[in-house]
């Protein structure tokens, strides 16, 4: 069985997916970018608050499914730049304990929706 997770304190999809599908005690977060939920606007001052912001909707899904970053196993972050690297690492550091942080790789790629710097994916379990 499927369930789909949908909260507003994170962005509206942009395309035909949801923000999370929970399926038995696992949940898949679709990956999340850096906009405001609230003005669906880009948060572009900086890449660390670019990031913050796409922390912040992530969290915002995992509450909706009544979890927390202490479940995520496992994170897919994307980056438009690899010079972006240890400003997204340190931002995205702050959410985990280093001794339980997730399994995770960070990959380049040539561009990104709606042009942002940063998206992550994640995968929690119950």
């Amino acid at each position: 069985m499927k369930t789909v997770i949908q909260t507003k304190n994170a962005p509206a999809p942009i395309g035909p997916y949801n923000q999370a599908i929970k399926s038995g005690n696992t949940l898949y977060i679709s990956g999340q970018i850096g906009f405001d939920p609230a003005t669906m606007e880009w948060v572009s001052e900086s890449i660390a608050m670019e990031t913050e912001q796409v922390m912040k909707n992530l969290a915002a899904v995992l509450e909706a499914a009544g979890m927390g970053f202490e479940q995520v196993v496992k994170s897919s972050i994307f980056l438009d730049d690899m010079a972006h690297f240890a400003v997204v690492n340190e931002v995205y550091g702050r959410y985990f304990d280093e001794d339980q942080a997730p399994a995770r790789e960070t990959v380049a790629v040539q561009t990104l929706p709606k042009n942002v710097r940063v998206e992550i994916s994640m995968i929690a379990i119950l």
